[in-house]
């Protein structure tokens, strides 16, 4: 599929939703998943780890974090693509795997019935820093604008190139950072489209305190956005935020919350959060598609189970 001007970029989105049949499933907490494999993620590289030690098992990958833990920019660079590499290589054994039980159910696949993307993530800056900023926002009054696109300038242009279908920029943390974001794919001229996530414990702003709003609007004045949503905030702010969303921007909404636990960075573990119980957020999922949203998945703390359970879901109502 040639994205090589904005309008075609623009376009790209709502006719993948169309073509899904009006919703679209998007993929679970892939770094839960790999703490149940038995991998180990006490590491300032976080899933990014499991490229090094154990790839057959493979989020937040950045070059500086590479760089940090001793390998040179050559090797960090090639290990963002080698992300990117595996998600596709494992999109090609899911469909030999559908070849060998059902052609008919193949040609589906294949045919676009339900095509499968891979999405290059890109997380926030706070990320990187390992110290639970990327659910504060709050990064100091050193960090500007142009820090933060400098930080980001290469691996962006390194996984525009890399085969992937799009740049998720999940669990955005600020309007600063989507700035830096936004200013990127612009200056970078980067032709696969993107979709800008944020996270929020509030229901009403971003982490930082940044009214969603305001945050929502960045995304919308920016062509090569061609979603905007929310990632890892509690299930139970996340009809509000698709409402907040919907009223600022006509481009579609997606939503993958986290289980609704909260992160506690001091000691690098999830606990029980204080507010409602999310134990069972798929019984919300016709809720937000009701809300204006149209892509639907999970974020930390989710499981493949999860993600079944949105699909069968949105597949009754639907």
């Amino acid at each position: 599929m040639d994205l090589g001007c904005a309008e075609e970029t623009s376009s790209f989105m709502p006719g993948f939703i169309r073509e899904c049949g009006g919703y679209v499933v998007i993929d679970g907490g892939f770094a839960t998943e790999l703490e149940r494999h038995g991998a180990d993620l006490n590491d300032p590289l976080w899933s990014a780890k499991c490229l090094i030690d154990s790839p057959h098992l493979v989020r937040r990958a950045t070059i500086q974090g590479f760089e940090a833990k001793g390998f040179s920019r050559e090797a960090a660079e090639a290990l963002l693509r080698k992300s990117v590499e595996i998600a596709c290589e494992a999109r090609e054994m899911y469909y030999d795997q559908c070849a060998k039980e059902s052609w008919d159910l193949m040609e589906n696949v294949k045919n676009s019935r339900r095509p499968i993307l891979v999405g290059a993530s890109v997380g926030s800056y706070g990320a990187y820093l390992a110290d639970g900023s990327e659910y504060s926002g709050i990064y100091g009054d050193t960090i500007t604008l142009e820090t933060l696109k400098d930080f980001h300038r290469r691996r962006v242009q390194i996984l525009a190139n890399s085969g992937a279908d799009l740049i998720a920029f999940e669990t955005i943390p600020n309007k600063l950072e989507a700035k830096a974001y936004a200013a990127l794919l612009e200056e970078e001229g980067i032709e696969i489209p993107a979709w800008f996530s944020f996270n929020s414990k509030d229901g009403i702003n971003v982490v930082s305190g940044d009214p969603i709003a305001e945050c929502a609007s960045i995304a919308d004045s920016c062509k090569k956005v061609v979603a905007v949503g929310v990632n890892c905030t509690p299930p139970r702010f996340i009809h509000g935020l698709v409402a907040s969303v919907r009223k600022i921007t006509s481009k579609p909404v997606l939503v993958y919350p986290n289980s609704g636990e909260m992160y506690d960075a001091q000691n690098k573990q999830w606990v029980e959060s204080g507010g409602d119980i999310d134990e069972d957020f798929v019984a919300y999922i016709v809720k937000w598609q009701e809300a204006g949203a149209s892509l639907f998945g999970g974020c930390c703390r989710t499981t493949p189970k999860t993600i079944r359970a949105i699909s069968q879901a949105l597949s009754d109502k639907n």
